[in-house]
C-alpha cells in the first residue's frame, strides 16, 4: 500500500514548550514542528520565525505574554518557506526582516511553494483562510546587519547556503546564543528539497566556531549547553552527508532515481527512521541529492504536482 503523501496523515497536536534559553531568550518548539524564537529588548520583542498561518503564530504570542507585554516590533525570518513565514501578519510588527536572497525566493517561487506546502502538511495550514497572502519583507541585506532592541544588540547573518541559498542565522552576542533555522536540527530530519548538500558542512561548521553556549535549532529541541550545541551540529552534518553520499554515487555511475532512493534508505533508515518528519523529508531530500550531483545547482521548484509526481514514483 503507498504511503499518505509527506505528512498528510501527520494529524495529531503536538505538545508546546517554551524554554528559556538564555536571558530573555526563549525557544518555542513543538515536538518536530517548526520552531520559534523570541528576543525580549529594553522595549520591543523581536520572534524569530512566524510560524505557517496566524492561528499558529497566536500560539507563539500567547507564549511571549507569558513572559512580558512588550510590544513585538520585529519579525525576523531565516528564510522563505511558507510553513516558516505565512504567519507574520498575527504579530502586527512594523520590520519584517529576511536576506535579500530568500526574498528573491519569494518572488521566484513563494507562491509555488506555498502551494506545495499546503498539501504536504494538512495540519499545519488550518486556519489558513487567514493568511492575507505571501509575505514580503519590510527589510532585506545581504551578508550581515545589525538591529538595536534598546542596549541589546541582535546580529543578522549569512553564514552560507544549507537548507536554502537564502538562510540567516540570528545571534545575541550578550549570550552567546544562536537562532539558526533549519541549519540546524535536532533529533528531526532535515528537509533538502531547496538545499546545498555541498555548502551545508561547511555552513555548520562557521556556526561551531562561535562556540555557542544555547541554539535554538529550527526542529527539535532547544539546545542548552555545549555538548548539546556539538551534539546537534555533529548529527546534522551527520544526516546531510549520509543523505547525499549514497545518492550521488547512483547518480555520477548513471543510476535511476529510484536506485538513488533504495542507496539513501539502506544508509539512513538505521540512523534516522525515528527522527521526526522523516519519511516525510526522505523522497525530496533523494531528489535533490540526485540533482545536485549532477550538478544541478539551483534547486528545481517544487509545484504542488511535482511533489505528488516525485512521490508516486518513488513510494507507489
Amino acid at each position: 500500500m503507498a504511503k499518505a503523501f509527506a505528512s498528510q496523515g501527520d494529524l495529531t497536536e503536538k505538545e508546546i514548550s517554551f524554554t528559556e534559553i538564555g536571558e530573555g531568550l526563549y525557544a518555542f518548539t513543538a515536538e518536530g514542528d517548526p520552531n520559534s524564537g523570541v528576543i525580549i529588548g529594553d522595549d520591543s520583542v523581536m520572534i524569530v520565525e512566524a510560524q505557517a498561518t496566524p492561528r499558529l503564530a497566536r500560539k507563539v504570542i500567547d507564549c511571549v505574554r507569558s513572559v512580558t507585554d512588550k510590544p513585538i516590533s520585529h519579525v525576523v525570518l531565516t528564510h522563505y518557506h511558507a510553513v516558516r513565514v505565512l504567519g507574520a501578519s498575527a504579530f502586527g510588527a512594523s520590520q519584517v526582516v529576511m536576506s535579500e536572497k530568500a526574498r528573491s525566493m519569494v518572488v521566484e517561487r513563494g507562491q509555488e511553494d506555498w502551494d506545495s506546502e499546503f498539501d504536504r502538511f494538512p495540519r499545519l495550514f488550518q486556519g489558513h483562510e487567514e493568511i492575507p497572502g505571501l509575505t514580503w519583507p519590510t527589510t532585506t541585506f545581504e551578508g550581515r546587519m545589525s538591529i538595536y532592541l534598546g542596549n541589546r544588540r541582535v546580529d543578522l547573518m549569512q553564514p552560507g547556503r544549507a537548507h536554502t541559498a537564502g538562510d540567516i542565522v540570528v545571534y545575541v552576542p550578550d549570550q552567546n546564543v544562536m537562532f539558526t533555522g533549519d541549519i540546524v536540527e535536532y533529533h528531526s530530519a532535515c528537509y533538502c528539497g531547496d538545499g546545498h548538500f555541498h555548502d551545508w558542512p561547511r555552513t555548520l561548521e562557521a556556526i561551531r566556531r562561535f562556540d555557542l553556549d544555547a541554539i535554538a535549532p529550527g526542529r527539535g529541541d532547544a539546545l542548552v549547553g555545549r555538548d548539546m550545541v556539538n551534539a546537534a551540529l555533529d548529527l546534522t552534518g551527520d544526516f546531510i552527508r549520509s543523505t547525499y553520499r549514497p545518492a550521488a554515487r547512483v547518480a555520477l555511475r548513471g543510476g535511476s532515481l529510484k536506485d538513488a532512493w533504495d542507496a539513501v534508505r539502506a544508509e539512513c533508515d538505521p540512523k534516522f527512521s525515528d527522527y521526526a518528519i522523516y519519511e516525510h523529508c526522505l523522497p525530496f531530500n533523494v531528489a535533490r541529492a540526485y540533482d545536485e550531483a549532477r550538478d544541478i545547482d539551483t534547486p528545481r521548484i517544487w509545484t504542488a504536482q511535482r511533489d505528488k509526481d516525485m512521490w508516486e514514483a518513488l513510494q507507489g
